[in-house]
C-alpha cells in the first residue's frame, strides 16, 4: 500500500492511500500446472500400464481354456469316430462270430432255471471282480424279454454294487489314499458324499449315468462316505437307462 502524495501542496496536504495489487509469481503458477499436469498424465499412464500388464496373464489363460476346449473337442471327435467304426464294422462281426454263438449254445444246454441262475450270478459278481456283466444281460433280454429279464438283472444289480461297497470299507484307508492322489477326479466322486440324503442320492445317479467307470465308484463311493440308502438307490436308477439299451441289444 502506498500513498499519493502528487497533489499534496494544492489540495492541502490531504494524504490519500492507493491500494495496488502486484501479480507475483505467474511463471511459477504455471509450473505448478505443468507439473500437476505431467504427474496426472503420469499416473494414467501408470494405471494403463498395470493394466496392460494384467491383460496378458488374462489372455494367457484364456488361450489355455480355448487350446483345452479345442484338445478336448478334438479326442472326443477321434472317439466318436472309433466307437461309430466300432459299431458299424467291429461290433456286428464280433456279436456274429463269437458272442451270438456262445448265447445260443448257453440258451441250447442250460435249462430256463438254471439259465437265470447263472445270469443273475454272472451279473452279481462279475463287477466285484471287475468283469463286465453287460453279455449277461443280453442273454436275459434274449431269454426272458423285457419284463422277466429286467427283473432278473436289476436285482442282480443291486447285490453286484452292494459287494464292492462293503468290501471297500475293509480297505477304506487305502482307497484313500488313492483319491487323495488324484485329488480331480476324487473331487468329482466326493461331490456324492456331502448333502443330505436327496443330495447324495441324485449325485450318485449322475455318477451311475456319467462316463465314469462304474465298477471303480463301487469300490470308491465308501471313501466318500456317500450312506448305503442313496447309494444303493441312486445306482439302481443311475443303471436303468443301461439295463434298456442292453435288453434291446
Amino acid at each position: 500500500m502506498t500513498f499519493n502524495d502528487d497533489n499534496n501542496d494544492d489540495e492541502g496536504g490531504e494524504v490519500v492511500p492507493e491500494l495496488k495489487l502486484r501479480v507475483e509469481g505467474d511463471d511459477d503458477v504455471n509450473e505448478k500446472r505443468v507439473s500437476l499436469r505431467q504427474r496426472l498424465l503420469e499416473e494414467c499412464e501408470a494405471e494403463e500400464n498395470n493394466s496392460l500388464l494384467k491383460e496378458p496373464g488374462f489372455s494367457s489363460q484364456s488361450r489355455r481354456s480355448i487350446w483345452y476346449w479345442i484338445k478336448l473337442g478334438i479326442l472326443l471327435t477321434f472317439l466318436g469316430l472309433l466307437v461309430a467304426v466300432f459299431l458299424k464294422w467291429v461290433g456286428p462281426f464280433f456279436m456274429d462270430k463269437e458272442l451270438m454263438p456262445l448265447i445260443k449254445w448257453e440258451m441250447a444246454t442250460f435249462s430256463t432255471p438254471m439259465l437265470a441262475v447263472l445270469i443273475f450270478a454272472s451279473v452279481a459278481l462279475f463287477p466285484t471282480i471287475f468283469l463286465p456283466s453287460s453279455p449277461s444281460m443280453w442273454v436275459a433280454g434274449m431269454a426272458f424279454g423285457y419284463g422277466f429279464g429286467f427283473l432278473l438283472i436289476i436285482s442282480a444289480a443291486a447285490v453286484g454294487v452292494s459287494l464292492p461297497f462293503f468290501i471297500g470299507s475293509l480297505f477304506l484307508h487305502r482307497i484313500q489314499g488313492w483319491l487323495e492322489k488324484y485329488p480331480k477326479k476324487a473331487a468329482f466322486l466326493r461331490a456324492a458324499g456331502g448333502g443330505n440324503w436327496l443330495h447324495q442320492f441324485k449325485a450318485v445317479a449322475l455318477i451311475r449315468l456319467s462316463p465314469f467307470p462304474y465298477i471303480l465308484y463301487n469300490y470308491c463311493a465308501v471313501a466318500t462316505h456317500v450312506e448305503y440308502g442313496p447309494y444303493i438307490l441312486g445306482s439302481l436308477v443311475g443303471m436303468v437307462p443301461e439295463i434298456f439299451i442292453s435288453i434291446y441289444t
